[in-house]
């Protein structure tokens, strides 16, 4: 009896570990292959942005890896990550940083697209310089723009486009001076991006040239006696062309009658600043920033029943694609710009053209200078006899020679030099905003 008691007992353990076994969770195989500790190939294993991931050996589908954390993305602000350059065999490693998210996207793409486009013509025109390109996010943020800067580096930069934007382009120029890497920005303008640093150069205007030359051209062309200023006082680019704007404005005789300002804290509401310009019965406001807070003020100039002349400087440039802009508010609105994307040249039709091919969109000023760039590149490289195999020290000498004694002719000048300080003599053409395109004043 006992031993009969004693199998039924056994038979109804068995019974239950069975029935536990077949109700237990099957194994995930990916699971399994994400904690094996020695498998570079599992989609579980981190990746690099340059890391492809190959096809599981036993045929079963892979999961998605997991996105990096923003900290672990060299440059980017957690958005969507750019694609890694193609490789191009025998080029130059040319590379910059610029925001291709955020607020100021517009600019960062643009200065990228138009620098691909001059990459893409020069190497399928097949001669001894080509160019392997690379832009990494730096979402307008100068600690992000370092990173950027370095990420670039370990891809192995030779030759670098810089940054962008003005504030990046401060601190990763003092990295490409420190480093040797020899750094041509197509638009990054303020004196602190170039100072100091003898292998640092500029496509575009910097700021003191800016505020200069609008005052000169609102004084020779007579648009104005009275002159109110609305100025950006945490921006280094508004800043800068504010200062030596007032300095000639004094020169050519015009009158401020109203100097105003804001910062990140107040750039949403300008009531302030606009009946202060109206008040004092200015004529025309000048206006030395970007164009998001320039678009605001034309609204609320508009909805108040303001209507000064207008007139802007490069930033302004990509007002009329902005998102949401009411581009008649711009009707009328002037500006100082070395890139005219209406001209009837050759050189510019072709590269509107392929630009609006490709990105649907007429190239603004930084779309130009990022072309330029490249080309004015290519017109140093050649004439250096310089070969890719070459490193970022040698070609560094190499190009602050050619850059100092060159003239280079492209979009956004006809005959370009370069002082020993890395800044640009090149003529800034008027324009004016007239049925929502830009038309030159000259």
């Amino acid at each position: 009896m006992k031993k009969k008691l004693l199998c039924a007992l056994l038979a109804l353990s068995m019974l239950f570990v069975l029935a536990a076994c077949n109700g237990a969770p099957a194994e995930n195989p990916g699971n399994n292959d994400a904690q094996t500790s020695g498998d570079t190939n599992t989609p579980g294993g981190a990746q690099t942005p340059d890391d492809t991931q190959a096809p599981a050996d036993n045929g079963e589908s892979q999961s998605e890896p997991e996105p990096a954390a923003p900290d672990d993305q060299a440059g980017l602000s957690g958005e969507t990550e750019p694609e890694p350059a193609a490789p191009v065999e025998g080029a130059f490693k040319l590379g910059g940083t610029g925001p291709l998210t955020g607020g100021a996207a517009i600019y960062g793409n643009a200065a990228k697209n138009g620098a691909q486009i001059a990459a893409d013509e020069i190497n399928a025109a097949g001669g001894a310089v080509k160019f392997e390109l690379r832009y990494e996010d730096d979402a307008h943020d100068a600690e992000k723009a370092v990173n950027a800067y370095n990420a670039l580096k370990d891809w192995g930069m030779q030759i670098s486009l810089g940054s962008v934007t003005s504030k990046p382009a401060e601190a990763t120029s003092a990295e490409s001076f420190a480093d040797g890497i020899f750094s041509l920005t197509p638009s990054a303008s303020s004196p602190a991006t170039i100072a100091g640093k003898d292998n640092v150069f500029q496509m575009c205007f910097s700021d003191p040239n800016q505020g200069t030359a609008s005052a000169q051209y609102i004084g020779m062309q007579n648009l104005a006696k009275s002159v109110a200023v609305i100025w950006k006082s945490d921006d280094v680019y508004s800043k800068g062309i504010r200062d030596t704007f007032l300095e000639e404005a004094d020169a050519q005789g015009l009158d401020i009658v109203s100097d105003t300002t804001f910062s990140d804290g107040n750039a949403t509401d300008f009531s302030v600043q606009l009946n202060d310009a109206k008040n004092n019965g200015a004529e025309l406001v000048f206006l030395p920033m970007y164009y998001e807070p320039a678009s605001l003020i034309l609204a609320q100039a508009s909805a108040m029943g303001y209507a000064p002349k207008w007139f802007g400087v490069d930033g302004m440039d990509g007002i009329l694609t902005m998102q949401g802009f009411d581009a008649s508010l711009a009707e009328g609105v002037m500006l100082l710009t070395p890139f005219n994307a209406d001209a009837t040249d050759d050189a510019t039709a072709k590269f509107v053209a392929e630009y609006q091919r490709r990105f649907g969109e007429t190239p603004n000023q930084f779309a130009a200078d990022g072309y330029d760039c490249v080309y004015a590149y290519k017109q140093a490289l050649e004439a250096a006899n310089a070969t890719p195999d070459m490193g970022a020290a040698a070609l560094n000498d190499l190009m602050k020679a050619q850059f100092t004694s060159m003239t280079f002719r492209g979009l956004t000048g006809d005959e370009m030099t370069w002082d020993a300080s890395g800044a640009v003599s090149k003529l800034p053409k008027g324009m004016v905003i007239q049925n929502g395109a830009y038309v030159g004043m000259d």
